[in-house]
């Protein structure tokens, strides 16, 4: 890059904090070093084979990084949220539309704030939790998934779905992922046919509220006033005009 140009960057502060990336990786230092989007991530953002493939966002994300020695794979998904919001605040600003109740609102990216941090994760050595099940009594342990594993997990099921259409295997496909052991085994084998025929819709649920609990992550959430006074929280809908708010995709 050429040193007769400017170009304005902003600091990302991590959800993890970057607690538990290897101490050689960028990410441990908990920050990442964006720039603001140009004209190339606008070309990225309207490349018609990235938009086919759904890696549109991972090319845009990846492009906005200052430091190009961080392997994108690795970020873990809270992480990677808390980039994606940031490059939409770089990119086309704070305020973003959303449709709740009949109403049109501007909500303020810039207010998103990063969960606070759960005592089991901030003392985690490595990125694997324990976690009895509460019906069944099965031991298991779990990990937070990576872009890298959210990238496996979709291929898998895009796999599945072309031998069968009817198939919806989001969850189970997810949870074998996330599992890394069941009874001190750590047989993938074992972990898939764990989930498939021996994981009680009750522990599962269990399970993965557990996952959300310890996981990093932003609170994609805004505060709602409705016309008696009463305050809410709200989801914001994260749709296909995040990043294309003026092109009608």
């Amino acid at each position: 890059m050429s040193s007769k140009f400017n170009l304005p960057t902003e600091t990302v502060e991590l959800p993890s904090k970057g607690l538990l990336y290897p101490e050689d990786s960028p990410l441990s230092s908990g920050t990442v070093e964006m720039k603001y989007m140009t004209a190339k991530e606008e070309d990225i953002l309207t490349n018609q084979n990235y938009i086919t493939q759904g890696i549109v966002i991972d090319k845009l994300l990846q492009s906005l990084f200052i430091d190009k020695s961080i392997n994108y794979s690795d970020l873990l998904i809270g992480d990677k949220n808390a980039i994606m919001i940031a490059a939409r605040i770089l990119s086309y600003g704070k305020s973003y539309p959303v449709f709740y109740n009949g109403e049109n609102i501007e909500v303020d990216l810039t207010k998103i704030d990063n969960k606070p941090i759960i005592e089991e994760f901030e003392k985690a050595t490595k990125n694997e939790f324990e976690f009895t099940l509460p019906q069944s009594k099965n031991k298991v342990t779990y990990k937070i998934l990576t872009a890298g594993d959210e990238t496996a997990i979709e291929e898998e099921i895009k796999g599945l779905q072309k031998i069968d259409k009817n198939v919806s295997p989001e969850i189970t496909t997810r949870l074998k992922y996330i599992i890394t052991s069941v009874n001190d085994s750590r047989s993938l084998a074992d972990i898939r046919d764990f989930v498939d025929n021996y994981l009680l819709a009750t522990d599962s649920r269990a399970l993965r509220n557990e996952y959300s609990r310890i996981m990093p992550d932003i609170d994609l959430t805004f505060e709602y006033t409705n016309n008696d006074g009463g305050k809410e929280r709200v989801g914001i809908p994260i749709g296909l005009d995040f990043f294309w708010p003026n092109e009608g995709v």
